[in-house]
């Protein structure tokens, strides 16, 4: 399988469980080269966000162009932005880039439930960079807030699914994971056919990363050649597996296993 260079467009997790942190821990598990461009620098843990500090936008776009010019970038996922200025530079320097693999994770809270989004921001999410994006994985709460109105049943989800994909969307997964019941469900809508993802839900604290580590397990597989609903079942399994193999670190919302039961190499 291809060796993939993978470019995560997010912030950092001082605390290493989600973020560009967990987004690099996952495209190395899983085969590919991971590169960043920092959007900004959080004081967090798993309690909760304690700080944020964002990063100029000409920074960000910069990091991407200079990662993009000498290494090349074979898929590329979005996560937190935090303002419309990084919004936006965020998508042109991207679209220079056309046919690129781009997973959009539309971060907007932590679990914690710190605001990670601007409220500004959301609109240039919406209108500049959904339209680039190959694939977008809003988690519930997340797809209410880009379709302002209720995302619960079935017919709801499908129904915004079907909203998001007509921002721009090239496919949508709308993670189930803030539903209720044992088993999660994950839909998969493509602008053609639904397909769902069930798993058990699992009874932890430890979930801190998971959107993050989908997103970048899914955009990896993309940039290694997998077809979409392969690289999405692919990073589904990953997350249940590293939710499996949590350290069980923090007294709050715990990091995943990212290793996901690999040996240590000593």
């Amino acid at each position: 399988m291809k060796y993939a260079k993978v470019l995560t467009v997010a912030g950092s997790d001082s605390g290493g469980g989600a973020g560009i942190e967990a987004d690099l821990k996952t495209i190395e598990r899983l085969g590919g080269y991971g590169m960043a461009a920092v959007t900004a620098v959080t004081a967090q843990n798993t309690r909760g966000v304690h700080g944020i500090w964002e990063l100029p936008a000409e920074a960000v776009a910069r990091q991407i162009g200079a990662v993009a010019e000498d290494l090349g970038i074979d898929a590329a996922k979005c996560g937190m932005l935090g303002s419309s200025a990084i919004v936006r530079e965020t998508a042109r320097a991207l679209a220079r880039y056309p046919g690129l693999p781009l997973v959009v994770d539309p971060v907007m809270r932590a679990k914690g439930g710190g605001r990670l989004l601007a409220p500004d921001a959301e609109a240039a999410l919406r209108e500049e960079l959904l339209p680039l994006a190959t694939l977008v994985t809003p988690n519930l709460p997340e797809a209410e807030a880009l379709v302002k109105a209720s995302v619960r049943s079935r017919r709801e989800r499908e129904d915004a699914a079907r909203r998001i994909l007509d921002m721009g969307a090239g496919a949508v997964l709308l993670k189930g994971g803030h539903g209720t019941g044992e088993e999660i469900e994950d839909l998969l809508y493509d602008g053609e056919s639904f397909h769902v993802f069930r798993g058990l839900r699992v009874d932890t604290p430890h979930t801190h990363g998971t959107g993050c580590t989908l997103s970048a397990a899914a955009a990896t597989g993309l940039g290694q050649g997998l077809g979409l609903r392969d690289a999405v079942e692919r990073a589904i399994r990953y997350v249940q597996a590293a939710i499996r193999h949590a350290p069980g670190y923090g007294g709050g919302q715990g990091p995943l296993g990212h290793h996901a039961g690999q040996d240590a190499w000593i």
